[in-house]
């Protein structure tokens, strides 16, 4: 199995520590590597990986090469241009074809935290047989742990368990519900988590591109001819349409399946996800950095080159770095990516 890491986000949710030229796929978010390098790692470990490849935009190819080790450099792809996640996996998908035929490929986030390496390895292996066996396209779901008003969910048929390795068949994609909505798919107890993992053969999601997403697939030919011909591409590129995966294809095909994987995950989507994996102290304060809390409660400080203190407010974000600082309750953080636009409105373009 060939693995491609989608990695050409800018991790706006994250500002001010994640930038445009530093997204957060870069940064050592909860770990001692980055978010990227935690993913290459992950995915190396397991034995039928025979290569694993990076997808991300021009300008951080550099940093990559520089500071990301196990990727060889002809193994980064890149995008002229963010498309979102279908033309993405699309160029992927040529790339891998080349290498073996009706090759199976997986398609992984840069940016997600995964506990659990063996429960992780088992869920991709199964995913990879019924990939293959199957000609289906299939995904990784989680059991929710809590109503996400944040996570898009998948509708599973209990009763279809294909060779009692937890692989069900797909009912419906959900988009991400609000918070009554939510409750109900838990309740329901046949939604998981949609982790935007995918396990297919390329042969069968190019089949799935012909049908669902035409226009896309017919790029993607001329793409390829130009690639042979050692031709840019760029001008084709430029013509397709930015769509999700999800919305293109996995919504509309008729044959998914998905693996219900026992591992813990979340796509660390905010500052308050990264605080519910921190160790904290007796009064839920979490400290990343040089931080001072006195009077308060689960607050959290990210502050990595200065001092920054917290005196008699609770339920607090600080995020100190060099030339910006952001404060914001812990309910309101989803506004930080209303806050980056209003920076871009300013064009206050090296806060960016």
């Amino acid at each position: 199995m060939y693995c491609v890491i989608m990695a050409g986000g800018s991790g706006t949710r994250f500002w001010p520590y994640s930038r445009h030229k530093r997204p957060k796929q870069l940064l050592k978010i909860v770990g001692e590597t980055s978010m990227l390098q935690m993913t290459v790692d992950r995915l190396k470990k397991i034995n039928t990986v025979q290569d694993v490849f990076i997808v991300t935009r021009q300008d951080l190819v550099d940093v990559i090469k520089a500071e990301v080790t196990g990727i060889k450099p002809e193994n980064i792809i890149i995008e002229p241009s963010g498309k979102n996640t279908a033309p993405c996996i699309g160029l992927s998908a040529l790339r891998i074809a080349k290498l073996q035929k009706n090759a199976v490929m997986g398609i992984f986030p840069a940016d997600h935290l995964i506990v659990g390496h063996k429960r992780f390895a088992k869920a991709i292996t199964s995913a990879k047989y019924i990939a293959t066996k199957r000609n289906t396209l299939v995904t990784i779901g989680l059991k929710p742990t809590f109503p996400s008003t944040g996570y898009g969910y998948i509708q599973y048929d209990p009763k279809s368990d294909v060779d009692h390795l937890d692989a069900y068949s797909v009912k419906v994609f959900a988009e991400k519900p609000h918070l009554s909505l939510a409750k109900k798919f838990i309740k329901s107890g046949d939604f998981l988590w949609n982790s935007g993992m995918f396990i297919w053969t390329v042969d069968t999601f190019l089949k799935n591109t012909k049908k669902h997403m035409p226009d896309l697939f017919h790029q993607l030919e001329q793409i390829d001819k130009l690639l042979i011909a050692g031709k840019d591409f760029k001008k084709v590129w430029e013509k397709i349409k930015p769509e999700s995966i999800d919305y293109g294809i996995m919504e509309k095909a008729k044959d998914v399946h998905l693996i219900k994987a026992k591992f813990e995950w979340s796509d660390l989507g905010s500052w308050n996800t990264v605080y519910d994996y921190m160790h904290k102290n007796d009064e839920g304060n979490a400290i990343k950095g040089d931080g001072i809390v006195l009077k308060g409660k689960n607050n959290f400080i990210q502050s990595d080159n200065r001092l920054t203190a917290i005196v008699g407010l609770d339920n607090i974000v600080v995020v100190n770095t060099d030339d910006a600082t952001l404060v914001i309750p812990k309910d309101q953080v989803e506004n930080v990516k209303d806050l980056v636009n209003y920076i871009k409105k300013q064009n206050r373009k090296k806060l960016l």
